[in-house]
């Protein structure tokens, strides 16, 4: 099952990395502008068909696609029957949308796998009925669920909580999520604590004693929390919800991820020294991201939860690449768009004070900048690369 998630994950980034090049593709041609060229991966052609005035293929290096317009810059020497349809020869607000229609189409495919997800699998949720009782305290070196001799008995069987109590207060505070469950748990401390349960339809109040608990921390590598500790764990159901709360979040998520890039980039191998793990939801490259969609499909969850995951996992990809693409650095496609926005503010700026049209950025002033960027490209990719290999990303037990 993981190599079919693996397999999977595969797939689905070419399918991507096609409907990205279609979203140029179609905007381009739906304006009128030349299209020669859609190919998927770089390097030697190692398949083609020529359908119209397009060439249609497959390249020897799965690393990515293109679509050739021409005419995308004014350096290119376009044959003076292509001129007319050459790209940068449109409308501005055309040009725009054709540069943008590569990261729209992956919004579109993340918002349209977690409605999938969301209205249609449904996705798991938490509830405060519980549905296992610890026997025992864990601690930080255990390593199994079973209890070791002497090990002190969890507080929840002490005090007699069982499988399908509903916990409905923790002192006092309501609880109707296992979120406020937990909340009010670490709110009331280690300690004696007044817990309400429901049980075949009439409340029970029990006085468990809350422990401190050492374990690791999801947050942190290599740290741990002590946190106050009951031992219960919650059922699950399944869920039918509105995406787009969610779509914000990976929205939210992805502009963080990429705001962390410099802070992230220097603790890739710390773990690696360390003898520890990866967490993650740390900073990945391809080789990771397939590893962690492979143990997603590959893990003993039912069904419809591993699918749910992994699409999830590919619309979260989605996002992130749909908002990478769309910086304001050459040569990405949101490089392209800075530049063209450059263009129409100062074409408006001058005609406010009446100066003629200054034309279109010589394009090739800014290369050695597109140069450093390519080169720093190249490298977090090598990085992510080797990370992945030597220090792997591993999910949470």
């Amino acid at each position: 099952m993981t190599t079919l998630g693996i397999v999977g994950f595969v797939i689905a980034l070419l399918v991507s990395v096609m409907l990205h090049e279609a979203g140029h593709f179609l905007t381009a041609k739906r304006f009128g502008m030349k299209v020669t060229e859609f190919f998927v991966g770089f390097g030697p052609r190692l398949w083609s068909f020529r359908r119209g005035e397009t060439e249609y293929g497959v390249k020897a290096i799965p690393a990515g696609g293109y679509v050739r317009i021409v005419g995308m810059t004014p350096l290119e020497d376009v044959p003076e029957a292509d001129r007319s349809r050459a790209f940068y020869r449109q409308p501005a607000p055309q040009r725009a949308l054709v540069l943008a229609a590569g990261s729209l189409t992956h919004f579109l495919i993340a918002l349209v796998l977690l409605t999938i997800v969301t209205l249609g699998l449904g996705s798991p949720a938490l509830t405060p009925t519980i549905s296992t009782v610890s026997a025992c305290v864990p601690t930080i070196t255990a390593t199994s669920d079973v209890c070791a001799p002497g090990a002190t008995a969890s507080p929840a069987e002490l005090a007699g909580i069982r499988p399908g109590d509903q916990i409905v207060s923790v002192d006092g505070h309501p609880t109707r999520s296992w979120n406020q469950v937990t909340s009010a748990i670490v709110a009331a401390g280690p300690g004696p604590a007044t817990v309400v349960v429901e049980r075949t339809g009439r409340q029970i109040t029990l006085h468990p004693d809350l422990v401190e608990s050492t374990r690791p921390s999801l947050t942190t590598p290599g740290a741990t929390v002590t946190v106050p500790f009951l031992g219960v764990g919650p059922s699950i159901v399944v869920q039918r919800t509105n995406p787009l709360p969610l779509y914000g979040q990976f929205f939210t998520l992805s502009v963080k991820g990429l705001m962390a890039i410099p802070v992230a980039v220097p603790r890739l191998f710390g773990q690696a020294f360390e003898h520890a793990p990866r967490p993650a939801n740390g900073l990945t490259g391809v080789v990771g991201f397939a590893r962690v969609t492979g143990q997603v499909v590959g893990a003993p969850d039912p069904t419809y939860v591993r699918v749910g995951l992994f699409l999830m996992l590919i619309a979260s990809l989605n996002v992130f690449i749909g908002i990478f693409n769309l910086l304001p650095l050459l040569p990405l496609d949101g490089g392209h768009l800075a530049v063209l926005v450059f263009e129409q503010v100062r074409r408006g700026l001058y005609r406010i004070f009446g100066r003629s049209d200054p034309g279109r950025v010589d394009l090739r002033k800014l290369m050695p900048a597109t140069y450093v960027v390519l080169v720093l490209l190249i490298g977090l990719s090598v990085l992510l690369l080797v990370a992945d290999i030597v220090n792997p990303l591993q999910l949470p037990a």
